[in-house]
């Protein structure tokens, strides 16, 4: 299907990396099979990559070669050579199959129901029927039942996200005091010479090239990324096409995406190429940027002040809850019951922040009050999603239960965003907005940049044999 619904039907939902929209027709790796094709067996089933327990069949290969490609010519992104491609897409192929395991690992699963439920929800927000949807897709080239698996991964990967980063994260007072101490310039460095609004309220377009030398390389390793890395930028210099390169060259999940990354307010660029991005015109792009996943070269595309973002409006709400789970000592039930009562003692007056630090296991959250931060369409569970969309800043909901467990939750404000901006954060709610907008953009920066180191880990500690 096109590019734009997808986008749309899959923000929808869940926060969605722009490189695993292109994905969509990856089939699932088999359990530990043997090679075929030596005895007899089909090409198609011959073994490209060997995964810990896992494998990654010729056949597999194959169908998510030839649909990157289909995406590719859409976006009119160069193609780069056959082999360079298949490199790529495996690369992509190996990490989306290595979140999947973790997921299990960390008994973090999508069932049925959610997942019909964000089907629906991506069909309603195009304005369609779910019969509508499953045609326009399969119009376009693509299997519904695939795509349903995708939804269905890419929630997994959200949860997986929130379960092994997002609860970790923590911004101190400290931090922000900091961060607001220098007016506001939380991506650092000057001032652009085109800012026509303060770095909090602008939004920048960027693009990235990545040479890898993660936290295990060696200094040869090391070094041998360095020199990749100048090179790819003297190219550059030269006049090289900057997609083109990062489709061929880089590392970064974002590479078949001509490395696109999206725009994103200035306030939750990455610290570690912050300030080399603070002083880049359109057009332009940073030196070498050392990071712990390796060497960037950042591109700035675009500025824009927020109030100019193109596209429609969505609903983003500032929410805290109390959350509890079942197991040993305690049943659904009981869970269920608890929060009922938590539930009555905030509607008859006690403070529901109070309530959140003596009942709620979110420790993380509960620190803070049980203050989650803005969520966005994107951003919660179905369910969770379900309960709060109808209710009116200071409303409780009843006990709602996701993966997670069951939760008790209130909202506390409501505001109109530019749809696909992102929401979640881990601040405090406090009484200066301001404030509260320098915590959050912390709070997404530091997440970003945790998951990406973790998954960096996940990949280097995996064990890998490609065959092609």
């Amino acid at each position: 299907m096109n590019r734009p619904l997808l986008v749309l039907s899959l923000a929808a939902v869940l926060a969605l990396p722009a490189q695993a929209q292109q994905g969509l027709e990856f089939g699932p790796a088999n359990r530990a099979t043997p090679a075929a094709g030596a005895n007899g067996g089909s090409a198609l089933d011959v073994v490209v990559a060997v995964v810990d327990d896992d494998v990654i069949t010729r056949r597999e290969l194959d169908h998510a070669v030839q649909t990157t490609l289909r995406q590719l010519r859409q976006r009119n992104t160069p193609v780069p050579p056959p082999q360079v491609l298949e490199h790529q897409v495996l690369e992509r192929q190996i990490l989306l199959l290595l979140q999947q395991r973790a997921a299990e690992r960390n008994g973090v699963t999508v069932d049925d129901q959610s997942l019909n439920a964000a089907i629906d929800s991506i069909a309603q927000r195009n304005n369609m029927s779910r019969e509508q949807l499953k045609r326009a897709i399969e119009r376009d080239g693509y299997s519904f039942a695939a795509y349903q698996e995708q939804v269905r991964r890419e929630m997994l990967g959200a949860r997986l996200r929130q379960k092994v980063v997002e609860g970790r994260v923590n911004v101190t007072d400290q931090e922000v005091d900091m961060a607001m101490g220098r007016g506001g310039g939380l991506a650092g460095g000057a001032e652009p010479a085109t800012a026509a609004a303060p770095a909090a309220e602008r939004e920048l377009h960027l693009a990235q090239i990545l040479v890898a030398a993660g936290e295990g390389a060696s200094p040869e390793q090391v070094e041998a990324a360095r020199v990749k890395a100048e090179r790819v930028l003297e190219e550059l210099k030269r006049g090289a096409d900057f997609r083109a390169l990062a489709v061929s060259v880089s590392d970064a999940p974002q590479a078949l995406d001509g490395g696109d990354l999206g725009w994103r307010p200035q306030a939750q660029i990455p610290s570690a190429f912050a300030e080399a991005v603070g002083r880049l015109q359109p057009g332009q792009f940073t030196d070498l940027v050392r990071s712990p996943s390796g060497f960037h070269i950042v591109k700035l595309l675009e500025v824009r002040s927020v109030g100019e973002a193109a596209g429609p409006q969505q609903t983003q709400i500032l929410v805290r809850h109390i959350l509890l789970r079942s197991g040993p000592g305690m049943t659904d039930a009981q869970a269920r019951a608890q929060l009922a009562r938590l539930r009555a003692r905030a509607l008859a007056g006690e403070d529901f922040a109070a309530l959140a630090r003596e009942a709620s296991v979110d420790t993380s959250s509960a620190a803070r009050g049980g203050v989650l931060g803005w969520v966005g369409p994107k951003d919660a569970p179905p369910a969770f999603e379900a309960a709060i969309v109808g209710l009116k800043p200071g409303e409780i909901s009843q006990p709602v239960k996701t993966n997670a467990g069951w939760h008790l939750v209130q909202v506390m404000q409501r505001r109109q965003v530019a749809a696909g901006s992102g929401g979640s954060g881990g601040g405090a709610a406090g009484k200066d907005p301001q404030r509260e907008q320098v915590r959050e953009a912390l709070y997404k920066r530091k997440v970003e940049e945790e998951w990406d180191l973790w998954l960096r880990r996940l990949r280097d500690e995996a064990y890998v044999e490609i065959r092609l």
